[in-house]
């Protein structure tokens, strides 16, 4: 028998772990351990490091980057190792914070500084970073979504819209 479980009703708060089948608690432990602290610290030196080699480069199947932007109040340099999606030649970045209601700091960097670099192995590239919107936006949720099945469980557990961020390539000047 399966059992049909609202999340949004189930879940009281960020910090809970909501009843849910394997899965569900399958999603919930990647996205905690993969936006924890030490994985935040940890990550990027050990990347930058290896050139992403191994799983450094792939989890679970999802291309790994480092994201290096611009913070919003600080103007410091800020880098996160995030799993990115090809389309053509951008990345698709998702802003779940693995099913947090709040908005991942990389987002709001982003928005205030849309100049970023993104390193995928061992090659660093200058990028621009926008927001999906509309029709492009329901196409790319389908494809990451394809890509991690867990992004649909963070839509609900996170009560709020998942942004996803398109990092368009580009080129330096001569």
């Amino acid at each position: 028998m399966v059992r049909e479980i609202n999340l949004a009703a189930s879940c009281t708060g960020c910090r809970c772990v909501p009843f849910l089948p394997m899965r569900g608690i399958w999603f919930w432990i990647v996205g905690r351990t993969g936006t924890s602290r030490f994985a935040r610290w940890f990550h990027p030196p050990l990347y930058r490091w290896t050139g992403g080699a191994g799983a450094l480069g792939r989890s679970l199947g999802n291309l790994t980057v480092l994201l290096t932007t611009t913070g919003r109040r600080s103007g410091q340099v800020r880098t996160t190792a995030i799993w990115a999606y090809p389309d053509g030649d951008a990345l698709i970045l998702v802003g779940s914070y693995g099913g947090r209601r709040t908005t991942p700091g990389w987002v709001f960097n982003l928005r205030a500084h849309p100049e970023a670099s993104v390193q995928v192995g061992r090659e660093v590239r200058a990028v621009r970073a926008r927001e999906a919107e509309g029709e492009e936006y329901d196409r790319l949720w389908k494809l990451v979504v394809a890509a991690y099945p867990g992004y649909a469980a963070y839509q609900q557990w996170a009560h709020r819209h998942i942004p996803l961020v398109v990092l368009e390539r580009v080129e330096p000047a001569a």
